[in-house]
């Protein structure tokens, strides 16, 4: 069914199909991704009253806040991969974090696991450069999970906006002078470390109740609004860059992360901490001080990207154009939770106005399962907490010993999805609807990505991790794994 999916999606695609955009942008504008790096949405324009943002803020007033975007997933590769497709990473089978990655270079395995993308299918910077455009990529940040050659994807590969900035801040710059062009600014974000100074005051911070008010959660949770803070002062260079360029009238702006910042209820998971992300648009034609509040998803980013160019839309894309004057808003949207690193997980999330749904597939293991994130400090203190019963009911949603089969939360009158209606007989109607959105998405999709993982792909992941693959699929394939060859040592 799989297979027969993506042959109907290249058939269509041959045919060229092509989506005629009513977005109000001009035609043959720039188009720029400023894409913030494991960056949650704690900017005073979405009402956080910790730090201000002002060129975050500056850049919402000329343009549209949204305020219901959500990401495909809730870790960089499977969101990366889906939003530069502009499609679910699920229907090209490049959900798995971190999958095509040859890292067994020299044995009898070498090149096993790999995925390609069916034939006709073009990430969004060849589809704007095989339209009229140069493509600009932001430095070294792809992360996608499908075999590709950089050097094809962008006209000019920069070399990323370093956290003190520098000439690459306006890699636009590389473009021919006369020829528009498709640009993505990668930020770190979340990722800046050291990079972000000591600014905010420990004590002084908001703790979510699903989180321990310890000290640990504290420092994580006011090292990432130094972050933002960071992150802040670089959005406004690079917009103050374009303003000097002469093109930020005429230039699409797409500001937006690719998921939450790195604890452990919210990175990789699909809780609102980990998909409900910040996005905002703004360029020509697009009038200022605007909020919305229905449904985006990271799939919607690279049509609208290109009808804001003036450009045609493969057929095969599954987004819409949400800056169309005809568009309709989505009555719901998915995200999925599969394999990260080496941690086996299978989660699929349904998104209405008003209520998310859950369904864990895996509940044999809890969400704390062994992860890359085990050796941190805070991780190490929240299972001695769950060991000595010191997490309240809260918490527990979370880092409980067990995991239920369906999740459904009240977003309205919930928003940090504590209490589970998933057995409320008063939700029972609601409960089914949700189901069936679910159910008639896998079905529309051939399987939803629901379908484990190859052998070829585990076994490229016991190469990377080796003996933290603790899940049991792995167990049938570890006697096949050779020793990987030695580096020789430099004289």
């Amino acid at each position: 069914m799989k297979s027969l999916i993506n042959l109907l999606c290249v058939l269509c695609l041959n045919l060229s199909v092509l989506c005629v955009s009513k977005s109000p942008a001009a035609e043959s504008s720039n188009v720029l991704w400023i894409y913030l790096e494991d960056v949650s949405r704690w900017f005073s324009c979405y009402g956080d009253e910790v730090i201000e943002t002002p060129h975050i803020d500056a850049l919402a007033a000329d343009g549209i806040r949204f305020d219901r975007f959500y990401t495909p997933a809730g870790v960089c590769s499977a969101t990366r991969s889906s939003q530069i497709l502009g499609v679910m990473q699920t229907t090209f089978g490049v959900h798995q974090h971190r999958s095509s990655r040859d890292n067994a270079a020299g044995t009898s395995h070498e090149g096993i696991g790999m995925i390609h993308l069916p034939d006709g299918v073009k990430t969004l910077p060849e589809i704007f450069s095989g339209q009229g455009y140069f493509s600009v990529g932001g430095g070294p940040k792809d992360d996608f999970n499908f075999v590709f050659d950089v050097s094809e994807i962008y006209d000019y590969l920069g070399k990323g906006f370093g956290p003190r900035g520098g000439e690459e801040k306006n890699l636009w710059s590389h473009a021919p002078e006369g020829k528009p062009w498709f640009a993505q600014v990668h930020i770190k974000g979340g990722k800046l470390g050291r990079a972000a100074p000591t600014v905010i005051d420990r004590t002084s911070v908001p703790v979510p109740p699903y989180y321990p008010d310890i000290e640990l959660v504290r420092e994580e949770i006011a090292h990432h609004y130094d972050c933002i803070l960071e992150t802040d002062r670089q959005v406004g260079e690079v917009v103050a860059a374009l303003k000097e360029d002469g093109l930020y009238d005429n230039t699409t702006i797409f500001l937006h992360s690719d998921h939450g910042y790195k604890l452990h209820r919210d990175k990789q998971f699909l809780y609102e901490g980990g998909i409900k992300m910040p996005l905002i648009v703004t360029g020509p034609g697009i009038k200022g001080g605007q909020v919305r509040d229905d449904l985006i998803s990271g799939v919607d980013l690279a049509p609208a990207s290109l009808a804001a160019a003036g450009l045609s839309v493969p057929d095969y894309m599954e987004g819409h154009d949400f800056l169309a004057d005809d568009y309709s808003p989505r009555e719901y949207l998915v995200a999925a939770r599969d394999r990260c690193d080496y941690t086996i997980e299978r989660i699929r999330a349904i998104v209405t106005p008003r209520f998310k749904y859950l369904r864990n597939y895996l509940t044999d293991r809890p969400f704390m399962q062994p992860s890359y994130k085990d050796p941190w400090p805070v991780s190490r203190r929240f299972r001695e907490m769950m060991a000595n019963g010191e997490m309240n009911e809260a918490q527990l949603v979370f880092f409980g010993p067990k995991k239920p089969a369906e999740e459904l939360y009240d977003l309205e009158h919930d928003p940090h999805e504590i209490r589970n209606l998933a057995e409320d007989p008063k939700f029972k109607k609601e409960l089914k609807r949700h189901r069936k959105l679910l159910a008639d998405w896998v079905a529309e999709t051939g399987g939803g990505g629901l379908e484990p993982e190859s052998d070829d792909g585990l076994l490229q992941v016991l190469y990377q991790w080796g003996d933290k693959c603790v899940n049991p699929e792995y167990e049938k394939l570890r006697a096949l794994v050779e020793e990987k060859p030695k580096r020789k040592k430099k004289k």
